[in-house]
């Protein structure tokens, strides 16, 4: 099978992937999803930690920088999406038809997400699991990142989403973690209406991560955790919108509980 990454260092020849200490042979084809709003800092410093061999496709999906994060991808060779309508969750929906491979990666490059878990990340997926999540809550892996309000808030959905849903999750919000392409059609993941009300309600766009893991949980889907540390952010902004992003969640939550099957 032909990669599907155009390697961003045409001086580089790309390895096999069982030629790498840490990239063993995988059978699914990864296609990794790089959000990004004016993350320059961070792009430079993580990007380059990502070998070519460990996915097959590199998308860069960029929300509307205005520091140079377009420039610098584009110059360093990846493959580029900038968004037309605001949000993450419509982000996503644009870029899908351009993804090519049958799993899906999505990375945090503000310092956030681990490069060298990726390897570990689409080794346990390719066992077999329908999603697996890099979680900054399993033991022994702790965040930096968070303060009291974000650690409170993460216990709180997490924990909601196991007692309503049936899920096992230590960290059921984070955005670092690998699953199906199928996933977003079958589990309804790009139908408008399951995001609209509490969009409207509380005035904000929001993702599907949340919205994934109980839908998962609810279907028995084969689910695990690896356990990955969350740094600090390199530059940049936080771009997190608390209350809002957190009553809609929990309205679909809610939601979920009585209305989804």
């Amino acid at each position: 099978m032909a990669p599907l990454l155009q390697n961003p260092d045409p001086t580089h020849q790309p390895i096999e992937a069982w030629d790498h200490p840490m990239s063993p042979a995988r059978t699914c084809t990864v296609t990794l999803v790089v959000p990004t709003l004016n993350e320059i800092d961070g792009m430079k410093a993580i990007m380059p930690q990502i070998r070519p061999e460990w996915v097959d496709q590199i998308i860069i999906l960029d929300g509307g920088s205005t520091d140079g994060t377009v420039e610098w991808a584009r110059g360093s060779g990846y493959e580029v999406h900038v968004q037309s309508e605001p949000g993450i969750r419509q982000a996503y929906m644009e870029v899908l038809p351009k993804v090519r491979g049958d799993v899906v990666v999505t990375f945090s490059p503000d310092g956030n997400s681990i490069p060298d878990l990726l390897v570990d990340l689409v080794a346990k997926i390719d066992e077999g699991y329908d999603m697996v999540i890099v979680s900054r809550y399993k033991p022994p892996a702790k965040s930096t990142d968070d303060d009291w309000v974000t650690a409170f808030g993460n216990w709180l959905f997490t924990r909601t989403v196991n007692l309503l849903h049936g899920g096992r999750y230590t960290d059921a919000m984070v955005i670092y973690r690998a699953y199906r392409t199928r996933l977003v059609r079958e589990l309804e993941l790009d139908q408008d209406r399951w995001y609209q009300t509490p969009e409207r309600l509380f005035g904000c766009r929001i993702s599907w991560e949340p919205l994934l893991s109980v839908r998962a949980a609810r279907r028995r889907l084969k689910v695990a955790e690896i356990a990955g540390d969350e740094p600090p952010r390199i530059g940049g902004e936080r771009k997190l919108r608390v209350l809002r992003w957190g009553a809609s969640y929990y309205f679909q939550f809610l939601r979920d509980f009585f209305l989804w099957r």
